[in-house]
């Protein structure tokens, strides 16, 4: 039990400190052997060592303490000898510690006698240095020779070893570099580290070392190749793929990860290619056009992550496709030929570029038929359009000739132009009258300048050799020059170029020379307050009369002047002839739209009841047009409107009417928009834009234009303005009633003072200055003027003319007396003059309640 372990344990310590205290007279021996001896090995002679009989040894009961120790050794009292009871093995035994010795006592009874002995172990080289858990340096359990003493490598060309003395005879060994390694080389290198102890028959311990050796960035990426090729299809589809390029970067991990990247590109290139950084597929990002770049140069650059760069160059040939259309020029700026023109001559040089390459670019051009054109081909992309027939510009005087070019390309692409050829009159064509022979006639005593009839001539010709001079040949009537009692008679159309030509006046001279030697003169007149030489003038020697200034017709329809002929004789001798000049309309106005009157800032809408059948009228557009005759002839037309089902326009009336019956599902709000056009060439016109209600009350109708923005400024001088036309109406108004009552008031006295009077009252024959009393048959002597202007609707009413309020009414009796009674005078003075009165007052009124409407109108929607 352990209790007895304990006790045992106490008294073997009391006696072992008993036997310290004996005398030290006491006998000690020592002994050495080898390690690993066998069992019952002899260690050596103990009671021959120590002087001691076999019976002593016996009789004394001699046995070994060794107190906690093991017990290795025994002793024979048989023989007196110790014997190795258990395998010494001294590493386990003492380790590293030297020397290795056991340590024991012989311990005899009667009389107790107390002998140490001291047994050394030595060393024997039976270990082997060995690596522990793959640990350096190895580990040897010897000692002294035995144990390890060198290391040596085996397999290596880049490593030393080194050692190092360390305190107590231990060895230390470093593994040195001897010179670079490369990764890219040998990335993974085994070494055999052998451990070598020093024994006479060494041993030794090997371990395998794996090195691994770790990359830098050393190495720069390397393309596969330096230059590329690859070819790309004009107009390709993006990321079209036009090359993959390759590198390699024999460095690890993500020193070998390579970007791809485009450089040294123009800016313009490099929106047509793009390359995926990490595969270095180059594709096609933009739009590839043969005819801008044949081929490309791209170059490639491949990165790795430390900085390091290799580049490659790609060559892209772009392969045509026929994409480009001939383009045709037209290389003379003229666009006329004379009718005269020779054949074979020629009109104009083509010249033809087409972009695309080989048979995509190569032309041919052709002319449409039936022409007396052709073209003849100069040299490569030029053509030339010559004459192939007789010209007549009378009978065609413009040529519209299409030029068509077609490429060779599958499919053939062509464009085409046309040429407006003008033929250029020649003046080959004289003169026809419509007549061979005039007759006319004319009553006597007619006034000078009367138009009496006209001779037409017509000349095929144009422009300036159609312009017909009519000359009076060389005649006279009762020896009375003719050219003395006929005039001429031009027209010129208004707008036209100061200094052209009008008209040629001739006169003929039958002396010789200097006598005949004709010049013309204009004679001073005027025209409208203005002088005539400021509107033509003549040429003193040719007789052209020349416009000086442009005509307007809308001014001056027509005025007339004299020109005189006077010869160089002395004394000169002269004959003048009367010219009218009549000024040609042309459509240079514009329409103008009265009614209704646009404005910019106010709304004026027409109401149209839901009540309203087919056909209603809401409301009339009115326009006129300053020009005359064709040019001013209107047409309306709906432009565009909320709903064009709903209305129509009057195409010469301007009548705005409904097409169908008006319902509760239209729109309140309706807006169109009429062009008024002239029938001028070419027309000219005017929009203007009608707002239409359709509501059954005003509320509903305000609700709905509340939209429209108004104009504060304007609103205000609108205000203003009708503020001051109802004050000015409204004065007119209160006049007009004190003109009724003070004409009521005079006329009741008057005829109380006529009743008192008397009944009749003789006259004296009277004649207002300038009228003539005339008998039987005669005409008055002076010729009286109306000037009237009508609307366009005049047609249709009566045209009345007014008397003034204080004309006299002169009778004649069966005597040609004239009388007139006093109560007619004054009842016709007074009926007359109330008749105006009246009508004044019913303007006046009609004025004010207008004005007054207006206002009520404007305030509403200002509202």
């Amino acid at each position: 039990s352990m209790d007895t372990r304990i006790g045992t344990m106490a008294r073997q310590v009391l006696l072992f400190i008993w036997f310290l205290s004996l005398s030290s007279a006491l006998g000690q021996v020592s002994y050495s052997i080898p390690e690993e001896m066998a069992k019952g090995s002899l260690v050596g002679n103990i009671a021959q060592d120590l002087g001691l009989d076999l019976k002593r040894l016996k009789s004394g009961k001699a046995r070994i303490y060794t107190g906690d120790s093991a017990e290795y050794i025994e002793l024979n009292k048989e023989r007196g000898v110790l014997l190795i009871k258990e395998r010494i093995d001294r590493e386990a035994l003492c380790g590293q510690t030297t020397p290795c010795a056991l340590h024991f006592q012989i311990i005899l009874e009667n009389p107790m006698e107390f002998f140490s002995v001291t047994i050394e172990i030595t060393d024997i080289n039976d270990n082997t240095p060995s690596f522990k858990k793959s640990m350096i340096p190895a580990i040897d359990l010897d000692v002294g020779i035995n144990g390890l003493q060198s290391y040596k490598l085996k397999s290596t060309d880049n490593f030393n070893l080194k050692f190092k003395n360390q305190p107590g005879d231990g060895k230390n060994v470093e593994m040195v570099l001897k010179k670079p390694l490369d990764r890219e080389k040998q990335h993974d290198i085994k070494l055999v580290l052998t451990a070598i102890d020093g024994g006479d028959l060494q041993l030794s311990g090997s371990i395998e070392i794996h090195i691994t050796v770790l990359d830098v960035n050393d190495n720069a990426p390397v393309f596969l190749q330096s230059v590329y090729k690859a070819t790309v299809t004009e107009n390709a589809p993006k990321y079209t793929v036009v090359s993959t390029v390759s590198a390699t970067d024999p460095d690890e991990g993500i020193n070998s990860k390579i970007v791809y990247s485009i450089a040294n590109m123009h800016d313009d290139d490099q929106q047509l290619f793009g390359i995926n950084q990490d595969t270095g597929q180059v594709t096609v990002v933009g739009i590839i056009d043969f005819e801008n770049a044949r081929n490309y140069e791209i170059s490639v650059q491949a990165s790795d992550h430390g900085g390091l760069t290799d580049s490659c160059k790609i060559i892209v040939d772009v392969i045509d496709i026929n994409d480009n259309k001939p383009v045709i020029n037209i290389m003379s700026k003229t666009n006329v030929i004379a009718e005269n023109s020779a054949s074979e001559t020629v009109v104009t040089m083509i010249n033809v570029q087409d972009h695309d390459s080989g048979e995509n670019g190569e032309v041919h051009c052709s002319i449409n038929e039936n022409i007396p054109f052709t073209l003849r081909s100069t040299n490569a992309n030029f053509f030339s359009l010559v004459t192939d027939g007789d010209l007549d510009r009378e009978r065609e005087s413009e040529y519209n000739i299409s030029v068509t070019c077609a490429d060779e390309g599958v499919p053939s692409l062509s464009s085409s132009v046309t040429l407006s050829l003008q033929i250029s009159d020649v003046n080959d064509n004289a003169p026809v009258f419509d007549k061979s022979s005039y007759e006319a006639s004319v009553q006597e005593n007619n006034t000078p300048g009367l138009s009496i009839f006209t001779v037409r001539a017509r000349d095929a010709d144009f422009n300036q050799n159609a312009r017909v001079s009519y000359i009076l040949e060389d005649s006279s009537v009762n020896g009375v020059p003719v050219s003395s009692l006929v005039s001429y008679e031009a027209s010129v159309q208004e707008n036209n170029t100061p200094g052209l030509s009008i008209f040629t006046v001739r006169a003929r001279d039958a002396d010789f020379n200097q006598n005949a030697r004709v010049s013309y003169i204009l004679e001073d007149s005027s025209v409208n307050g203005v002088p005539v030489s400021s509107l033509v003038s003549v040429s003193a020697d040719s007789g052209v009369i020349h416009a000086v200034r442009s005509f307007d017709y809308e001014q001056i329809k027509d005025f007339q002047f004299r020109v005189k002929a006077q010869d160089g004789g002395s004394p000169p001798l002269s004959s003048n002839v009367s010219v009218k000049i009549m000024i040609q309309d042309q459509n240079d106005n514009a329409p103008q739209v009265l009614y209704p009157v646009q404005s910019g800032a106010s709304v004026v809408a027409e109401i149209v009841p839901r009540s309203a059948d087919v056909g209603y009228l809401v409301t009339k557009v009115v326009a006129v047009d300053v020009d005359s005759g064709q040019n001013a002839w209107l047409s309306y037309k709906l432009q565009k409107a909320t709903d064009r089902a709903l209305f129509e326009v009057g195409l010469q009336n301007g009548e705005i009417r409904t097409v169908r019956q008006v319902t509760d599902k239209d729109a309140v709000k309706q807006r169109l928009t009429v062009v008024v056009e002239d029938n001028g060439q070419p027309s000219r016109s005017a929009t203007v834009n009608v707002n239409v209600a359709v509501a059954d009350s005003f509320p509903e109708v305000l609700s709905e234009f509340t939209d429209f923005t108004h104009d504060k400024d304007y609103n205000d001088n609108l205000t203003f303005y009708l503020v001051l036309a109802l004050a000015v109406v409204s004065f007119l108004f209160i006049v007009s009633i004190i003109a009724i009552l003070s004409v009521k008031c005079y006329r009741w006295r008057r005829e109380r003072m006529f009743y008192k009077s008397g009944a009749n009252l003789p006259v004296i024959p009277y004649y207002p200055p300038l009228y003539a009393d005339v008998g039987g048959t005669g005409t008055l002597q002076h010729v009286y003027n109306y000037e009237v202007c009508r609307t366009t609707d005049s047609r249709k009413s009566d045209l009345k003319y007014g008397r003034p309020c204080s004309e006299s009414i002169i009778s004649l009796d069966s005597s040609g007396t004239q009388t007139l009674t006093h109560a007619q005078r004054e009842r016709l003075n007074f009926d007359d003059c109330d008749d105006q009165v009246r009508n004044i007052f019913t303007a006046n009124l009609y004025l004010y309640f207008k004005t007054l409407f207006l206002i009520i109108n404007h305030f509403c929607f200002s509202c």
